[in-house]
């Protein structure tokens, strides 16, 4: 077994210099207090509106931990600082919330021009993006629910497959792995059928195309099974990222507010365990499953480690990627990156502005994530001591 150790903060830490640690480590502090995160999305958006000059507080701050830049080349020293220390980077356009044919078709090409950046590039393995940065949101409700379509619906949808054919025959020219990040369960239906229409046209020989599986929901273990029996019936690889979730308030809330079964697990004892299962399923397939282990989970982590180590599949193994988020778990990332492990960190950019509905799920995922804050704050402190102490 490899010797490593999440609680290594020389290596976690040894991209940042002292300056970052103390600034992120007042961030977190900040991130720790429920009610300021609460408030911040109504104070930023009076700021903005009475055009007061927070967007340089943002810029310096949240989004200086969390983002890569304002646009792809701003990206280029992240990169960069990543790859230094064998993290790879997935870009991700992080722009949300409109919903218009001119802003479908400017994120489509967007997410082409992270495919061509990542053309040839190790230091970027994958490209990622939403369906809903493509695509009505009410539209996919409806495809989900199979109902009836008018012509102007049936129209869209059509645009709609031709957007996916068209960015994942580009990752396929270009031969860029993508990931298709998933959303809401009442949505997610439709965008796994785009999803796994895409993975039997490109993932002939090798997974081009990912499918992403949150095992917070309590039939997303099944339904990877079901997938991987798609993809051994129809002779292509089975491309998943596996994740818990990001969705669980917003999903617990409408199904008390419609009346139907709560879709999240009963417990994250139960959502862990799934996970886990999810894991061992994957590298007992590994014949033809491609797996990504988008996680902050220490335990997670580490079981794929001895999962790995116990089928004999080498570290280096391009079928199996470790994934976090830029300005987060740097004690997982780093340390596996330095033991020979393939990792990659979400790199979200943007425009300040647009991003700042990715930047409050940050916050508020860092306030109601078990410890989240708390876990990043106490590694920031013990290596702030140790270099004192050097």
């Amino acid at each position: 077994m490899p010797d490593i150790s999440f609680k290594n903060t020389e290596i976690a830490f040894q991209s940042k210099s002292v300056g970052q640690l103390r600034r992120a480590h007042l961030l977190f502090r900040a991130l720790g207090l429920g009610w300021l995160v609460n408030a911040g999305p109504c104070l930023v958006n009076l700021a903005f509106s009475l055009r007061l000059p927070v967007k340089g507080i943002i810029r310096r701050t949240v989004f200086a931990q969390f983002c890569g830049g304002e646009n792809i080349e701003d990206c280029t020293a992240a990169i960069q600082n990543l790859w230094k220390y064998k993290v790879g980077t997935i870009l991700d356009y992080s722009v949300e919330g409109e919903e218009t044919t001119a802003v479908f078709e400017a994120c489509t090409e967007e997410i082409i021009r992270t495919i061509e950046k990542a053309k040839g590039n190790p230091a970027i393995p994958f490209s990622v993006f939403k369906v809903t940065g493509i695509a009505r949101f009410d539209l996919l409700e409806k495809i989900a629910m199979g109902a009836s379509l008018s012509p102007v619906e049936q129209a869209a949808q059509e645009a709609i497959l031709h957007r996916m054919d068209t960015i994942c025959g580009k990752a396929n020219e270009y031969g860029v792995r993508l990931f298709i990040d998933a959303e809401e369960s009442w949505v997610q239906p439709a965008i796994d059928n785009l999803a796994e229409t895409m993975m039997a046209r490109y993932n002939m020989h090798t997974a081009i195309v990912y499918n992403t599986v949150q095992l917070y929901l309590s039939d997303k273990l099944e339904y990877l099974k079901e997938l991987h029996k798609k993809a051994t019936a129809g002779g292509w690889q089975c491309g998943v990222k596996l994740v818990r979730g990001a969705y669980m308030e917003k999903e617990r809330e409408r199904a008390l507010a419609l009346g139907y079964p709560n879709p999240i697990q009963l417990s994250k004892a139960a959502s862990d365990a799934d996970y886990n299962e999810a894991l061992e399923f994957c590298i007992e397939q590994i014949q033809n499953t491609y797996v990504c282990a988008g996680t902050h989970n220490e335990e997670s982590s580490m079981l794929l480690v001895e999962l790995m180590n116990k089928h004999g599949v080498d570290k280096a193994d391009k079928r199996i990627y470790f994934s976090q988020l830029l300005g987060m778990s740097d004690h997982i990332s780093y340390n596996l990156a330095n033991a020979g492990y393939n990792v990659a960190k979400y790199v979200p950019y943007g425009p300040v502005k647009a991003v700042l509905p990715y930047l409050i799920r940050r916050a508020q995922e860092n306030t109601s994530a078990k410890g989240q804050a708390g876990r990043e704050l106490t590694l920031i402190q013990s290596e702030l001591r140790r270099r004192k102490g050097k």
